[in-house]
């Protein structure tokens, strides 16, 4: 049941059409080497071969960009290559032309050339770094069973609750959200069939206890267990990342507000936490993860009851009564 985060299909397409250009341009620079020069109103160049050479460069990057597009994030030093010789390039220009050297109407070649491919490029090294971080996130059982001693508000730990029980662990994103006053109504409806298939809930939010106690008593569940985690430690140690703007702001995330917060009317509040925070849910038994789900967007809604039937049906009785 584990959501693995994809990487956006515009960056393999956008570096496949990068490298499209960059070879239809090599090849037309070595074909016609003087016809560049003749668009922008200039002398023919008196060792076209320079102009040619350049034209091989570029196509050699092209063919660099059809190899980081089946993983752009991976690849990432190609891109930062290639932004960087985009960068660059206009700069260089814009120095030669200021000194006289170069027309300016022979700028027309950094539009296609270097200017539109800035902003998708820059967002691929972004999601590279994201990405980076995010991996360093993803901890080891030994990591995770050392998070586990995290205590509740009644001072038992989280370890101890796994040793008793499986233990449904939750992740919530700040009380602000529309989606995680959704997902708390969810487990207060859906609260008594999880316990009755010997399951045991636990709350991991990132306010103070106070402010918690208050807030979980409006849906019922102010005596399920819970831990306060403002500086986000159990987050990270169970891998969960900082969403992207897509994961926060896009399509699904605004029909799926508008019908949490209006239409079933769990309304929105001011921020308290991390805003970028993903949340996740994890099934707990004796300090070990026996199943995972990351949301992948944060409208996503989770069958908590779906994932308890799932999984504790797989547990033996002599093993969940084990000490």
């Amino acid at each position: 049941m584990t959501r693995e985060k994809q990487t956006p299909a515009w960056m393999k397409y956008t570096l496949w059409l990068a490298a499209l250009y960059n070879v239809a341009f090599g090849m037309w620079a070595i074909l016609f080497p003087q016809a560049a020069f003749q668009l922008a109103g200039m002398d023919a160049p008196r060792y076209p071969e320079l102009w040619q050479w350049l034209g091989m460069a570029v196509g050699i990057y092209g063919l660099a960009y059809f190899a980081a597009g089946f993983d752009p994030t991976r690849h990432w030093p190609v891109v930062m290559a290639g932004l960087t010789s985009k960068v660059l390039g206009p700069v260089g220009f814009a120095w030669a032309a200021w000194k006289g050297h170069l027309p300016w109407n022979f700028g027309w070649a950094m539009v296609p050339n270097d200017l539109i491919w800035w902003g998708p490029f820059a967002a691929i090294l972004w999601q590279a770094y994201t990405d980076s971080l995010d991996g360093r996130r993803i901890a080891s059982p030994e990591i995770q069973r050392m998070a586990l001693r995290a205590r509740t508000q009644v001072g038992t730990t989280l370890l101890d609750l796994s040793a008793e029980s499986p233990l449904m662990l939750v992740f919530l994103r700040h009380f602000g959200c529309t989606f995680c006053r959704e997902a708390l109504a969810d487990l207060a409806a859906q609260r008594r069939a999880i316990e009755a298939l010997g399951v045991r809930i636990a709350l991991v939010h990132m306010s103070s206890e106070a402010a918690a106690e208050r807030f979980f008593t409006r849906y019922g569940l102010a005596d399920i267990d819970r831990v306060s985690d403002p500086n986000q430690n159990l987050y990270r140690a169970f891998g969960l990342a900082r969403g992207r703007l897509g994961q926060l702001f896009g399509p699904k995330a605004w029909i799926r507000g508008f019908e949490a917060g209006i239409l079933r009317r769990h309304g929105i509040g001011l921020l308290q936490g991390d805003g970028f925070q993903m949340p996740g849910v994890f099934l707990v038994f004796h300090g070990e993860v026996i199943t995972s789900y990351r949301h992948v967007s944060a409208a996503d809604r989770p069958d908590y009851l779906a994932i308890a039937e799932g999984e504790v049906g797989g547990i033996s009785p002599t093993r969940r009564a084990a000490g």
